[in-house]
């Protein structure tokens, strides 16, 4: 996620008034006493403008915690505004436990020219795991240049270089970990060798121990359990610089091939500035989203922590950046990477470029550099296969009276049913998507539309929707027709919405439906009625 950054010119509204109680601030923001009473005592620490944003963040990262999958990873975007009050909200959500590093990122080299004392060069990227025992991380694809330093081939032609086992630097004295400390046996004429405790003299055997450049006993990288268990990877090996027999060890470039990141990203490492520059080669105007996030950060951040058939959300999504980064990363690695992004429909500032140019809301601006990036893409990669669509939901509410007359339903009651209010503020569609999302079938799945007798129901599966009122006898009749008949249709579950049917209704149906059982299809047809 890119937040806002809290610097008084990014257009975060604040409201500098906190005089909540526990009680109330738990209603408001739908959490718990507890963690109403601990962004109370954040919020306290500092002006009203922090406490604001601290308000602003708390809820939206517990959200992204509970969303989070147990191997999942949180990247968090921030500058020197917010950057140390967030460490706090972020240790405080996810555990001190689970942060997996802060991140310099250089995006401006030269640093910016408008800041009075020190001139800022680098942003920050809070990073930070869902469970730091069950992360899935990745690393970094090696360079030309690493690779380059496995300058070795073993029998079965797979690259490797040899690294001294000899520790060297901090507590590398025998005195200072006397458990690293044991000898090495090694025949130059059988080629044994081997790790022992005992200092032996053995006829035809080279006793080698960790020794330092000034003579002194050292220590090894590796436990003796480790180098018993790895010593296929050891070899004995003179060092004709230091006139002593050491242990190397073979450090292969297969099944290690990723780097480490650190925690300085440079700006040759994500191109920092040309997220402008990228926004533009879309055929953009610079002016209508100023300072876009660069592509280079986001695929750093998927590379590190994704693999091909992960779901990335970003919930702060702006310009669409993190959508643009997912194209080019399945592009890479032939992935199947899924995304989400997430973007308030807040209006562009009147009569700036943006809104000149036909965009009335940021989503809008998000959206088309999605149809314009797929569509680089395609030009770029003619024969690509990739994935390059969406699809686009938006969040409504209901409008108040449709609220008031689902407070006043009483199901089985004769009386007027509030069905129509509903689907007309929102749509069957919308009750369809979001009962498919509901159970388990995903945003990217469609229902078919079946006719029965003139009243229309929705299939997929295992799943039947039957979500507009009007049903007829004819129509029920019909679909006990298509399940006698069509022995592809074997809908198992069949959910009504209860806004629509009436409990004659709903009986009628569940009648008719329980004579499968004893047809061929000896099928039993469990019914959810849902509001």
């Amino acid at each position: 996620i890119d937040p806002p950054y809290n610097t008084g010119s990014d257009g975060f509204v604040y409201n500098d008034n906190f005089n909540f109680t526990v009680e109330e601030l738990a209603t408001k923001l739908s959490i718990d006493e507890e963690q109403a009473r601990r962004i109370l005592d954040l919020t306290k620490r500092g002006s009203a403008s922090h406490s604001a944003w601290l308000m602003f963040m708390y809820p939206r990262l517990l959200l992204a915690r509970d969303l989070l999958t147990d191997d999942g990873v949180i990247f968090i975007s921030i500058d020197d505004n917010e950057c140390h009050n967030l460490k706090l909200l972020c240790d405080d959500v996810f555990g001190e436990e689970n942060c997996l590093g802060v991140i310099a990122n250089t995006n401006n080299p030269k640093g910016r020219s408008d800041d009075k004392y020190i001139a800022t060069a680098h942003e920050y990227v809070l990073v930070y795991s869902k469970n730091i025992s069950t992360v899935k991380w990745y690393g970094f694809e090696p360079t030309e240049k690493i690779i380059k330093r496995y300058n070795k081939t073993d029998s079965e032609g797979n690259k490797y270089r040899e690294i001294d086992l000899r520790k060297t630097g901090e507590n590398d004295l025998r005195e200072d970990r006397p458990n690293l400390f044991y000898y090495f046996y090694y025949s130059e004429k059988t080629g044994d060798f081997f790790p022992d405790r005992e200092d032996f003299s053995k006829e035809g055997y080279i006793q080698i121990k960790p020794q330092r450049e000034d003579g002194r006993d050292g220590n090894w990288r590796w436990g003796i359990e480790t180098s018993k268990e790895q010593i296929s990877l050891l070899t004995a090996k003179f060092m004709p610089t230091r006139k002593v027999w050491g242990v190397m060890q073979k450090d292969y470039l297969k099944g290690r091939a990723l780097v480490k990141p650190t925690t300085s990203w440079t700006f040759k490492d994500v191109n920092s500035e040309r997220g402008t520059e990228e926004f533009i080669e879309l055929g953009f105007d610079k002016r209508i989203f100023p300072k876009p996030k660069p592509l280079g950060t986001i695929k750093r951040c998927l590379e590190l922590s994704t693999t091909e058939n992960d779901i990335v959300l970003d919930f702060f999504s702006g310009s669409s950046t993190t959508a643009h980064a997912v194209f080019i990363q399945n592009l890479k690695d032939s992935g199947n990477r899924k995304f989400i992004v997430i973007q308030i429909g807040e209006k562009v500032k009147s009569d700036s470029e943006a809104e000149k140019a036909g965009f009335y809301t940021i989503d809008q601006i998000g959206m088309d550099r999605i149809i314009r990036a797929a569509k680089k893409i395609k030009e770029e990669n003619p024969s690509t296969t990739a994935d390059l669509g969406f699809k686009h939901y938006t969040l409504q509410e209901p409008n108040r009276t449709t609220l008031d007359k689902l407070e006043e339903f009483v199901p089985n009651d004769q009386g007027s049913f509030p069905a129509n209010d509903i689907l007309t503020d929102f749509g069957t569609q919308t009750v369809l998507t979001t009962w498919l999302i509901r159970d388990g079938y995903g945003f990217n799945e469609n229902a078919e539309a079946i006719d029965f007798e003139g009243y229309t129901g929705y299939y997929i599966n295992k799943h039947l929707y039957l979500i507009d009122s009007g049903i007829t006898r004819e129509a029920i009749a019909a679909m006990v027709d298509k399940y006698d008949m069509d022995g592809s249709f074997n809908a198992e579950n069949v959910v009504l919405f209860g806004y629509s049917f009436d409990w004659t209704t709903i009986e009628e149906l569940k009648m008719n439906l329980a004579r499968l059982k004893d047809t061929e299809k000896n099928l039993r047809v469990n019914f959810d009625v849902r509001y």
